[in-house]
């Protein structure tokens, strides 16, 4: 067999285990094994060519390897592996409860003290709230003043 075989087929095996380390969780356990891969062809070459060959297999590695790794990137945007599905509100997709806005104006009483998150009875609705960096003790009257995204913000109520 020749002497340049090995090594050329460890380097390929390498650069392969580096592109299935993107595809595959495999905790660091495909990067070790590509460079030792490597590694061990580095080691073949070293003992085997001429000290030129060696560099040049070492400045091939510093170029394909990068390169190798960015084109996995690049062909897992494109896999069936990745999420390719923009979910928006057109297609019905809500991140908050579609409920909160029914609670503007509406008020309540703290459960929790504010500080300035905690819990609420709005309603007769036990929910998350936020004041506007108020601290509210407990039992204290409020009203809802705004609600944003998730946020259900809140201000200090007259004996309500």
């Amino acid at each position: 067999m020749n002497a340049w075989i090995l090594p050329l087929i460890l380097q390929i095996m390498g650069i392969f285990t580096v592109v299935a380390e993107v595809f595959l969780p495999s905790l660091g356990l495909l990067s070790i094994t590509a460079l030792g891969l490597i590694g061990y062809s580095l080691f073949l070459v070293f003992n085997a060519f001429p000290l030129s060959v060696f560099y040049a297999v070492i400045g091939a590695d510093l170029i394909l390897l990068p390169v190798a790794f960015i084109l996995g990137f690049k062909a897992l945007a494109v896999s069936p592996l990745s999420l390719k599905k923009k979910l928006s509100a057109s297609q019905g997709v809500v991140s908050q409860s579609p409920d909160l806005k029914n609670y503007l104006d509406c008020t309540g009483h703290s459960i929790t003290t504010l500080r300035p998150s905690g819990t609420a009875l709005i309603d007769g609705v036990r929910l998350d709230v936020v004041t506007d960096g108020e601290f509210i003790e407990a039992d204290t009257p409020l009203r809802v003043c705004k609600v944003t995204g998730n946020q259900v913000i809140v201000r200090r109520g007259e004996n309500v």
